[in-house]
């Protein structure tokens, strides 16, 4: 089997899926703008061949690189990136090299736009706020009028993490508009609640191998804006809600081999023709794993190997459903280097030194959400999770 994987390098700890995938014996080639000098040894060690690219947003470049992989070793069986950003590019070149494994291109858009998610959302009956696309000022305020502030207005299309915005009242919504950035966007109703992600891994019909639960700070956005300091664990077991709604939104979106992150909001009131305070709503769909080091904390959490369930999927078209051990909560707690902290890297190392099992200084792009050090540690209960992020997270 020939898989080329996009951007293996990047985040660092993706290089596992083509560790796994070389284990399993599928010939792996990478295919990215990083040097081949810069590579990990062991993710060289993994790859068959690699081939640089200046830019991987010029598609001919992209073209002529899974041109030259076919040419030298035959029929191309997948293209990966477990990238939302290369969401696009992948499913180009898959429909161009007569690819049929992962997304194609008529496909993309319910899972790039947040307009067109709604549809599939409606479609598998899973509940979600009301949202319009955003035109002009006068029917903002005429959706305002009906679903009340605050509202939440994001981009259509992309990374919407630094363009949303929480609108609390007409004088910042008219402000909105006078500073609006180009491109599409959306309003969205409001749902005040917990952030929950259903991260599963499925096969080739659609059926979940791996799932999980992973809970979030109710504003990311918050947390970036303000550069607040940042804590979420991945959960000991799934709520069975949750667990339906998630293989109810794979199934309404058509969802199948792939590594999928599923966001929801456990509602913190009611919410006419929405839910329950309790329930869950959908807020988006993403076709890759959860970001930062979310797979590794599923590892922690639940004693398994996901970069190897994925593999499995692929190379072996594995459809047995993996139950981990259910070990406890994996948290993680991160510090800013623009705070001072009442405890200092060794106390707090030295105090859960057991516990700790992944600790590290964050660089590049990330640390805007992440912070400039992480800390990721297990315990078998809610309460000690907390205790844990307090005393990291304790400030002078």
């Amino acid at each position: 089997m020939n898989l080329i994987f996009v951007h293996p390098e990047f985040p660092s700890n993706f290089k596992n899926f083509c560790i796994a995938l070389h284990k399993d014996g599928v010939n792996v080639l990478g295919l990215g703008s990083a040097s081949y000098d810069d590579l990990d040894p062991d993710l060289r060690e993994a790859l068959s061949e690699y081939y640089r690219v200046d830019d991987m947003r010029d598609y001919d470049q992209m073209f002529r690189a899974v041109a030259f992989f076919s040419f030298k070793y035959g029929k191309i069986d997948w293209i990966e990136s477990n990238a939302d950003h290369w969401l696009d590019i992948d499913a180009k070149l898959r429909e161009d090299f007569n690819i049929k494994s992962g997304v194609q291109g008529n496909e993309v858009l319910r899972f790039r736009s947040k307009h067109e998610m709604k549809k599939f959302y409606l479609k598998g009956e899973i509940p979600t706020a009301r949202q319009e696309k955003l035109t002009d000022l006068a029917a903002a305020e005429k959706f305002v009028g009906e679903v009340g502030y605050p509202v939440i207005v994001k981009p259509d299309v992309g990374d919407t993490s630094r363009l949303t915005r929480k609108i609390e009242n007409e004088k910042a919504l008219k402000r909105f508009f006078e500073e609006r950035p180009a491109g599409d966007f959306d309003i969205e109703q409001f749902l005040d609640g917990q952030v929950c992600s259903y991260d599963a891994i499925l096969d080739s019909v659609g059926e979940p191998l791996f799932e999980s639960e992973t809970v979030w700070p109710s504003s990311l956005v918050k947390v970036m804006t303000e550069q607040l300091d940042l804590r979420y664990y991945v959960a000991a077991e799934v709520p069975e809600e949750l667990r339906k709604l998630g293989r109810r939104t794979t199934k309404a979106f058509g969802m199948k081999s792939r590594f999928v992150h599923l966001e929801f909001i456990r509602l913190a009131e009611d919410y006419e023709g929405i839910g329950k305070k309790g329930d869950f709503a959908g807020l988006e769909v993403n076709m890759r794993p959860a970001g930062g080091y979310t797979t590794d904390m599923m590892n922690f959490a639940h004693s398994t190997d996901v970069y190897q369930i994925w593999a499995d999927m692929i190379a072996l078209d594995a459809r047995v459903l993996s139950c981990p051990k259910k070990d406890g909560y994996c948290v993680y707690a991160g510090r800013r280097d623009r705070y001072s902290y009442v405890h200092s890297d060794e106390e707090i190392r030295k105090r859960y030194q057991s516990k700790i099992l992944m600790n590290t200084r964050m660089t590049g792009m990330f640390t805007h959400l992440l912070g400039n050090q992480m800390y990721a540690a297990r315990f078998q209960t809610k309460p000690e999770i907390d205790e844990f992020a307090d005393f990291v997270q304790k400030k002078r």
